[in-house]
């Protein structure tokens, strides 16, 4: 796993002391409270301090420049970058409906089925698309060939690609176009029937056209899903979350409703960016 965590050279603003958070609506559904991080055993700290609640059933985007700690605090949420030895919550508490995910008594596989990940690049398994999106619920333990079934329409209808791939369930997933492999991964995501979805610049290697059905996707499953997405797009933020999270330096500089961020953001830093002064 590569780790991208560079110390911008450019200033943006003066930092304030404390973050400014907005008032969120909504029921939380994950709690974060002074949340530290590290990649070195705690001799520094990727983030800083991290205080917000994302509610429930909606669209949370993180935005911010390269390096300023947003992916790390994507995967703090599900305990990805516990893959990395030396890594580790130096500080504070993350809770997913009020369970703390750090417990001595939470696994974090099981938390990985109530909490799904859509990476960057797609990345399909080297099977049919049946097979690719009946995985997750093998592996849980469903051998029933009829309830396999039910499970692949039920997670390829809600990932909008059914109609496009219902003929060829038995051919390969890297016949796929790239926007398909995508909303396949979603569909091998939604299989499990996560709370969250982690969404880490799902559009960034697709093109106008298979972003734009990626954005509909999202829109749509957040009637039943709690999303949380990682963009580089500011324009995308925009588009389809109803809160953002502006980072910096691996700390939380502002968080609102999306609407209030973008037309009157209350830090200087955050005018910055959004306004393209900086990023």
């Amino acid at each position: 796993m590569v780790i991208e965590m560079n110390q911008e050279t450019a200033t943006l603003g003066d930092m304030p002391t404390e973050s400014t958070v907005g008032t969120i609506k909504g029921k939380t559904m994950i709690e974060c409270k002074n949340v530290s991080f590290s990649y070195d055993m705690g001799k520094t700290n990727t983030l800083d301090n991290i205080t917000l609640d994302i509610p429930e059933k909606q669209v949370t985007a993180l935005i911010g420049p390269s390096g300023c700690g947003k992916s790390t605090f994507l995967r703090c949420f599900n305990r990805m970058n516990d893959l990395i030895d030396t890594a580790r919550i130096t500080n504070g508490t993350i809770r997913i409906m009020g369970q703390d995910i750090h417990a001595s008594d939470v696994d974090p596989i099981e938390l990985r089925k109530r909490v799904g990940m859509v990476f960057q690049k797609y990345n399909p398994f080297p099977k049919s698309i049946f097979e690719n999106v009946s995985y997750g619920p093998r592996i849980q333990g469903i051998k029933d060939k009829k309830k396999l079934k039910e499970i692949v329409e039920q997670s390829l209808v809600g990932a909008a690609l059914w109609d496009e791939v219902k003929d060829r369930l038995n051919s390969s997933a890297f016949g796929l176009s790239g926007g398909q492999q995508q909303r396949l991964c979603i569909a091998r995501a939604i299989a499990v029937q996560p709370e969250v979805i982690l969404m880490d610049e799902p559009c960034s290697a697709l093109d106008p056209i298979a972003t734009a059905k990626v954005e509909e996707l999202i829109l749509e499953l957040r009637k039943n899903y709690t999303i949380v997405i990682v963009t580089h797009s500011m324009q995308q933020a925009s588009r389809i979350s109803d809160n953002t999270a502006f980072f910096y330096l691996g700390k939380l500089i502002e968080y609102d409703a999306t609407a209030t961020l973008f037309s009157t953001p209350q830090q200087k830093q955050t005018e910055d960016y959004i306004s393209g002064r900086f990023g």
